[in-house]
């Protein structure tokens, strides 16, 4: 069964077809839940309550194919992600000293897998992991995030800034020897 059908036979509250749909996305909205959640108990919590928003409100949802459903699904994550970040009052913006720039190859990302470079982006600190991920992976803007998280453009700039070199600096420490070697 194709997804527009499960999202028609959903908004007719059929709970087969919700439990279908749930299975169908739920991995790929853990991965998103779990980019800005650490704890997996946490993620698995957005995930159930994203859910529960997305079945609420999806009599509201204008199928338009499956890109547009991903997109919706999404943000209503991310956001649910946010809030619990808020709630549980661990988003604080790091102040750490401006940390010295990391010379590192311009292909060190692309040796590591997928899963390497997720777990550095989870070991970040809440405020540079959250500002890594809406700015890079969401693709929003500083100002956007700014209102976002109510913090200033310039705050979240910083934060992205420190996130970067943090993340160079956990690639170095971790022996990845990415460090660009002059040739003798």
């Amino acid at each position: 069964m194709d997804i527009a059908q499960l999202i028609r036979e959903a908004k007719q509250g059929s709970a087969s077809a919700q439990k279908c749909l749930f299975d169908l996305l739920s991995d790929r909205m853990m991965l998103v839940c779990r980019r800005y959640v650490k704890s997996a108990e946490d993620a698995e919590e957005v995930l159930l309550d994203g859910f529960y928003k997305f079945f609420k409100n999806l009599s509201s949802f204008n199928f338009q194919g499956d890109a547009a459903l991903y997109v919706w699904l999404k943000k209503i994550m991310v956001n649910e992600c946010l809030m619990l970040l808020r709630k549980k009052n661990v988003f604080t913006i790091v102040t750490e000293a401006t940390a010295e720039d990391l010379p590192l190859e311009e292909e060190a990302l692309n040796n590591l897998s997928a899963k390497e470079i997720f777990n550095l982006i989870v070991q970040l600190p809440v405020g540079y992991r959250t500002v890594f991920n809406l700015y890079e992976i969401e693709g929003m803007n500083h100002k956007e995030i700014g209102g976002l998280l109510g913090i200033a453009e310039g705050t979240s700039k910083s934060q992205l800034s420190k996130a970067k070199l943090l993340l160079q600096k956990n690639l170095l420490q971790n022996g990845n020897g990415y460090v660009k070697r002059k040739s003798k």
